[in-house]
């Protein structure tokens, strides 16, 4: 009877020292990354559902998947109090609400939020991106194969079962998505969910021992990789300040937790040596941005919207040297600090894979230079690469993409996002920009030292150039060019010399915001019977 009381204690001091001792062995910035992104996630936790409460203010206090499965990594991460038994009901409630019925297009994907009616039901028709997105198999199914990497003690024989059954039907159900087909746009050029998919196959084969998985991931992740190498090792859904935060974390999942046999263990930890590489270029410390052009985009300005990329730095370097203000959650985009857990737990693997060159950069501004590549999306580009050019310099930026696709708004199609040329710089009160608004399906755009200049191969004169201008604290009405704070713009070409303006603002305006961001709209128009390629050059240089 002594000795069982023994061993006993011994079991209950071991469980003791464990608790929290996952936290304590974080890097600092990963440590601190973990704390406040759950501080914060834990008033939207709402214990009698067993979802995290939506986090956006015009959600009326509805629940969300997606953020509670990352909550429930954060969980099980710290681990006090009741933290495990509440991950496994998150999971648990996730699983059981799966859509399991392998008729449906949308079989192995997971609910948006749990209020949702059916999908598919008369009055909630399946919409792709809409009532329903593809793109969650992966987020939730990576997210549970994080879980059970790093904490799998920890969950229950049944959770753990149901997880992996889980994952199963999420990675048949991947296999329904094909590119072009039933209106997905699944490619390996699609590179974050892309990068997900392929793992979450072939770790889910090796798991369940399935070679037919197996084989599925490693297909798509060869195809990924070859389409990074052609890419000038870059990733095709190029320069993205949230999708590359996504996607590199992705390829540390392809190199921390697949077999060395696997190609995706042997190409990810290049792949993300590569893309550091590119950030490095393209980071400017003094405005804490990507430089331009930026294949998708939420916002003009990443001190104003959360982006992922933040999510690195603040693991790399610190939240300081990071686009994030003391605040996250009060930027645009905010939802995106719910995938920090995540970010946190994997930070350590990924830091070991970054040059120490490229970490300098991150915090200092290198000096003046140029940077070009070449990525290509084949199908969307139309038989060439994309040609990339950029200029940093000290409090300047100038990034250029000359494309030629089938539909304007660059390989995802959406004019919201893709940004083609970005003018930034330090006004001495905050970052100006100037992005212009993609209106054809062509465009050479070059940036060169100071300038940006931009042809329309097959523009006609009902062409237009439209440049989005961010507004202004000292001068918060602007007419003329002139009138830009911390910037002189000198405009040549064979357009109109004259623009017309408007506004786009939260109150009013004739233009509407986009994704939250008000802006000036400067449009110059081709002059009538204009035969020939429209042309504007935007002459800028940093003034007083």
């Amino acid at each position: 009877m002594v000795k069982f009381l023994s061993v006993a204690s011994a079991t209950i001091a071991l469980v003791q020292v464990c608790r929290g001792s996952y936290v304590s062995k974080m890097p600092h910035n990963s440590k601190t990354l973990l704390t406040e992104s759950m501080e914060w996630m834990d008033k939207f936790y709402d214990t009698d559902t067993g979802y995290l409460r939506w986090v956006l203010s015009n959600s009326a206090f509805h629940h969300e998947t997606r953020s509670s499965a990352w909550y429930a990594v954060g969980l099980l991460a710290r681990n006090k109090g009741n933290d495990v038994v509440n991950a496994e009901k998150i999971i648990n409630n996730i699983i059981d609400a799966q859509f399991k019925d392998p008729e449906d297009q949308w079989y192995g994907d997971y609910q948006q939020e749990p209020e949702e009616p059916e999908v598919g039901s008369p009055a909630y028709p399946p919409s792709i991106y809409g009532s329903w997105d593809p793109n969650w198999r992966a987020f939730v199914g990576t997210t549970f194969i994080i879980a059970l990497e790093e904490f799998e003690s920890l969950l229950s024989n049944i959770t753990v079962d149901h997880m992996l059954a889980s994952l199963r039907n999420a990675t048949i159900g991947d296999t329904y998505r094909v590119g072009g087909v039933d209106g997905d746009n699944y490619y390996a050029s699609y590179s974050n969910p892309a990068i997900m998919g392929a793992f979450m196959s072939g770790w889910t084969g090796h798991r369940l021992n399935d070679t037919n998985m197996t084989r599925t991931g490693e297909e798509f992740g060869k195809e990924i990789i070859d389409l990074f190498a052609a890419s000038s090792n870059t990733l095709s859904e190029f320069n993205s300040a949230t999708y590359t935060g996504v996607s590199l974390l992705a390829l540390s999942l392809w190199g921390k937790y697949l077999p060395s046999d696997s190609i995706m263990a042997q190409h990810g930890p290049s792949m993300i040596r590569y893309t550091w590489e590119a950030i490095g270029d393209l980071w400017h410390p003094q405005l804490r941005n990507l430089a331009g052009p930026w294949d998708r985009s939420y916002g003009f300005d990443t001190t104003h919207y959360f982006s992922l990329l933040s999510l690195h730095l603040w693991n790399i370097v610190g939240k300081d040297y990071s686009a994030l203000p003391e605040s996250p959650q009060t930027l645009s985009h905010a939802d995106d600090f719910t995938y920090a857990p995540l970010f946190a737990v994997l930070g350590k693997y990924h830091n070991s894979l970054i040059p120490k060159h490229v970490v300098q950069k991150l915090k200092t501004f290198s000096g003046e230079h140029t940077y070009n590549t070449s990525i290509i999306s084949p199908a969307y580009d139309l038989g060439q690469y994309r040609n990339i050019t950029a200029w940093l310099a000290p409090n300047i930026s100038i990034g250029a993409e000359t494309f030629d696709e089938v539909e304007i708004g660059g390989p995802r199609q959406t004019q919201t996002q893709f940004k083609p040329a970005v003018i930034q710089w330090q006004t001495g009160a905050e970052i100006g920009f100037i992005s212009l608004w993609p209106t054809e399906k062509a465009a050479t755009i070059v940036a060169t030292p100071g300038r940006l200049n931009i042809t329309y191969p097959y523009g006609t004169s009902s062409s237009i150039f439209s440049f989005i201008v961010s507004t202004f604290s000292s001068k918060p009405t602007i007419k003329r060019w002139e009138d830009i704070p911390g910037l002189s713009v000198n405009v040549t070409g064979n357009v109109n010399g004259t623009f017309d303006l408007s506004f786009a603002g939260l109150f009013g305006g004739q233009d509407e915001t986009v994704y939250d961001f008000e802006f000036w709209n400067l449009t110059y128009a081709v002059p009538a019977g204009f035969t020939g390629s429209p042309n504007i050059v935007l002459g800028v240089a940093i003034s007083e």
